[in-house]
């Protein structure tokens, strides 16, 4: 994966939107650590892994790739914020995706108290986990990360 893409694609619109918004950069860390909560339930409830009393099956594969890389933007994002970039390593799958999504709330948690390098390598770690029990592949996340940027930019034109 191109992660020094990625980032500075997400650096470009983290800067958009802090210029759109009069914001000071940086300075919104817990709201995207929660917003990145957000994300992971909405992509949970999308795959419907922990629905065990229903039938229906999970949404399509472009709708929950969609919620992953919304994920994937405050992920890269809050590595910005702090001065972290994600240093590739070897990552296991889980082979439940319960587990993968509760393991990953878990290193939020742990982010969310302790900011660390440390704490940032294994709750990214702990994300890409959650695509592999998804079967995302490296080039689908890409491109669909590149297809969220442009629309994430269009939407601060519109107002969002």
């Amino acid at each position: 994966m191109n992660w020094n893409t990625l980032y500075d694609m997400q650096k470009q619109l983290d800067q958009y939107i802090e210029e759109q918004h009069k914001l000071q950069p940086a300075q919104h860390t817990d709201q995207k650590t929660l917003a990145l909560l957000v994300e992971l339930g909405e992509l949970a409830n999308e795959t419907r892994c922990f629905k065990f009393w229903s039938l229906k099956g999970p949404s399509e594969r472009d709708v929950i790739l969609e919620e992953y890389v919304d994920g994937l933007h405050f992920l890269l994002s809050l590595g910005l914020d702090l001065g972290f970039e994600y240093q590739p390593k070897p990552v296991s799958a889980f082979h439940d995706q319960t587990e993968a999504f509760l393991e990953m709330y878990a290193k939020v948690e742990a982010f969310r108290l302790q900011k660390g390098n440390e704490s940032y390598q294994d709750m990214f770690a702990a994300f890409l986990r959650v695509g592999e029990t998804l079967g995302m592949t490296e080039p689908e996340i890409m491109d669909a990360y590149y297809v969220k940027n442009e629309k994430n930019y269009k939407r601060q034109e519109e107002g969002y």
